[in-house]
């Protein structure tokens, strides 16, 4: 599985290990930093981009986001498409959360799903939000899930 810094740079080592490394950095300097995972998609035509960002938040200092980022031709519906990248997701965050407890790092699991039944996504909410609650993890949704809404949209655009 392939990451990248923002700047596009790709990130040689395997995913866990860079993030150790990201948070004794940001230690090292007496930054406190929360961690947001999310993952973000868009259709276009038969092709579905997915990308799941990794956003590391410095208390009152900025931050910095890893990318992966996926290509499907599965053929899916919008609640189907809404739990795929929650399941994204999910699997970032149980590869890291070991980790960033044994670092004191907060966690959260972003959904870019809209609480507001008035949007398509909104039918996936409940599933979503069980299933990453089941796994123990913080969970966020639109308005407040910029990991997903924001930082992992921008790389679908």
């Amino acid at each position: 599985m392939t990451w990248k810094k923002f700047s596009g740079e790709t990130i040689q080592l395997p995913i866990l290990q860079e993030v150790e490394k990201a948070i004794e950095r940001e230690s090292s300097l007496g930054n406190k930093l929360k961690v947001c995972i999310g993952t973000d998609s868009q259709v276009k035509g038969n092709v579905i981009d997915f990308a799941t960002v990794i956003v590391f938040i410095r208390e009152k200092r900025g931050g910095f986001m890893f990318i992966h980022q996926e290509r499907s031709t599965h053929k899916m519906g919008i609640k189907e498409r809404m739990l795929n990248e929650v399941q994204r997701s999910i699997e970032c965050a149980y590869s890291l959360c070991d980790l960033l407890d044994l670092h004191d790092v907060e966690l959260e699991v972003h959904a870019d799903i809209n609480t507001n039944p008035m949007f398509k996504s909104n039918q996936a909410l409940h599933e979503a939000m069980g299933y990453i609650l089941s796994m123990g993890f913080v969970f966020k949704a639109k308005p407040e899930a910029f990991a997903s809404s924001t930082c992992a949209n921008k790389m679908v655009q």
